[in-house]
């Protein structure tokens, strides 16, 4: 999707929908460095992308992010307002509502919570309370390390019982490979670690909000569950295809999204 988004003409779009294009690996992930002290959580991370893009030379920029990326770029536009100009999210973690569900929607969101919770959470167990445990045996085998992102390939996209049905083998082996050759099965662990319950800002998100909803989301953003987070959301948009690695799996529908989204706020 970066080629897609920083140069739309070849692309099928118009050269007004350019963007300058930052795609940073996390800290402790891939092609970034391994933290050697800690600290480095979603509020720290936020901090240091706006140091990085401002000594990139931008004055302001539009956040997107899904995954632990949705945490940081709220963070991002909670913390930086003045320098994240508006934030785009297709994962609204933490958002839920106190009182019981009414609709088909709340519904839906809790009974996927609660599948989550029985199911499909024990990899985040593991990584926030023990990450180092199972970074030694990720590192040491290749067989493990895909299996554990492989199956959240299988389990969170949108497919017919195969991660191949959302996205093409080699490209789902070179995700894995990104892991396996930097041997950062521990270090990108330990954003569990360092970012569930240690109490991070509850504070509203005040900056132009967008949300893409796509249905095999782990849990779906609840419209009604975020006015008090976000609230300032300026576009919604849901989708009949793709899952929790959209941009992966639909990639063509996302960027059509973001644009859509950034024409709501620039």
């Amino acid at each position: 999707m970066i080629e897609p988004l920083a140069e739309p003409q070849d692309h099928d779009g118009d050269a007004t929908d350019a963007f300058h294009v930052i795609a940073p690996s996390l800290p402790g992930f891939g092609f970034s460095g391994k933290p050697t002290e800690t600290g480095w959580g979603v509020e720290k991370i936020a901090d240091v992308w706006a140091t990085l893009t401002e000594r990139l030379g931008h004055e302001r920029v539009v956040a997107q992010g899904g995954d632990w990326g949705s945490a940081i770029t709220a963070a991002l536009g909670r913390r930086h307002p003045d320098h994240c100009t508006a934030v785009h999210m297709t994962l609204a973690m933490g958002a839920r509502s106190k009182a019981e569900p009414t609709t088909p929607e709340e519904h839906h969101a809790v009974e996927r919570m609660r599948y989550y919770t029985d199911w499909d959470s024990g990899y985040s167990t593991q990584q926030k309370s023990r990450p180092q445990t199972v970074g030694y045996g990720l590192t040491d085998s290749p067989a493990g390390q895909a299996a554990w992102i492989l199956e959240k390939f299988w389990a969170w996209t949108d497919n017919d019982g195969r991660p191949e049905d959302a996205g093409a083998r080699d490209d789902l082996l070179d995700n894995v490979m990104i892991y396996w050759v930097t041997e950062t099965a521990a270090s990108s662990a330990r954003i569990y670690w360092e970012s569930f319950g240690r109490g991070g800002s509850r504070d509203p998100v005040n900056v132009p909000a967008g949300f893409g909803v796509y249905p095999a989301e782990i849990v779906r953003p609840v419209r009604a569950w975020l006015d008090d987070k976000f609230p300032n959301i300026v576009h919604w948009a849901e989708f009949d295809r793709g899952g929790h690695f959209a941009a992966f799996e639909v990639p063509e529908t996302f960027v059509a999204d973001i644009r859509a989204f950034a024409r709501a706020v620039l």
